[in-house]
């Protein structure tokens, strides 16, 4: 009689697993492939918003003109952007702001202390946040060189001219072409221009390009775009440090920096990157 099929006896013997070393092996792999996603850390969802300066700074090279976010209209689109984000439901909201005044003026917003600000971090980043319930916005931003001088004055010096006004010219093109869809359909709608993933796919070519201008030990270029690099690697870190597994953070940033923070999201372990054009409003 084989022991296996073994007689007929009270209880009921498990048809996985039995007694043969054999049969045994399936099983420990299956225990063993169990036990290590048990152990797997959840992953961080990151949502990395690009957005236009709402408050007209003028800081960057080129500067999109902005009509008044603070008048009712666009108010009225911003409250309908906050119900649409809010649906990624948030664990985290970062902002491009130093850390301790973004505390301390996020603290303001909820107290409703702080004077109308028509900047986005407040109108949307601070927006979002309350209306999601979170007691803390996370200002993860440095303050980097960008030392585009020396590369304007290697190019001048060495017939490069053409070059950097080839380049200079398509981003003022986009400029324009964002003026265009903010007039036409509103801050969403430029949002979602600006956070189109084929559009973000070729929004690096510019520092690109840059790599040319120089030759031998004078590299004004290189040197730019390694400032650059530095500037959002300080980001990325902080991003990354605030961050726990579990969490789904929002990142808000001027639309410059969306290609480089992407990149980080989908290349570092334990991330993964959610797009904002699934939760835009269109």
């Amino acid at each position: 009689m084989n022991p296996g099929n073994g007689a007929k006896r009270s209880g009921v013997r498990p048809k996985s697993c039995g007694g043969h070393p054999m049969r045994l092996l399936p099983c420990l792999s299956l225990l063993i492939g169990t036990l290590a996603e048990a152990a797997e850390p959840e992953s961080i969802t990151v949502m990395v918003l690009g957005t236009f300066h709402m408050a007209n700074p003028g800081k960057d090279m080129h500067n999109q003109q902005v009509d008044d976010v603070l008048a009712a209209p666009r108010q009225k689109e911003l409250t309908a952007l906050s119900e649409a984000l809010a649906k990624f439901h948030p664990t985290r909201v970062a902002v491009e702001g130093r850390a301790d005044l973004t505390t301390e003026r996020y603290a303001k917003f909820l107290a409703g202390t702080l004077p109308a600000s028509r900047n986005e971090v407040v109108q949307v980043g601070f927006r979002l946040a309350q209306r999601v319930g979170l007691k803390e916005v996370h200002g993860i931003d440095y303050d980097g060189q960008f030392p585009y001088e020396a590369v304007a004055a290697f190019a001048k010096a060495h017939g490069l001219e053409a070059l950097l006004a080839s380049v200079n010219e398509k981003i003022a093109a986009q400029v324009k072409a964002q003026t265009g869809v903010l007039a036409e359909k509103g801050i969403a709608g430029e949002l979602r221009f600006l956070n189109d993933p084929a559009r973000l796919a070729h929004d690096n070519d510019f520092y690109r390009v840059l790599l040319r201008v120089g030759a031998g030990a004078e590299q004004p270029g290189a040197e730019l775009l390694t400032a650059w690099y530095g500037r959002n690697f300080q980001i990325c870190a902080r991003l990354l440090q605030i961050s726990a597994p579990g969490d789904r953070v929002m990142v808000l940033y001027g639309y410059g920096h969306a290609f480089l923070l992407r990149q980080f999201v989908r290349e570092t372990p334990g991330l993964r990157l959610a797009e904002p054009n699934d939760y835009l409003p269109k």
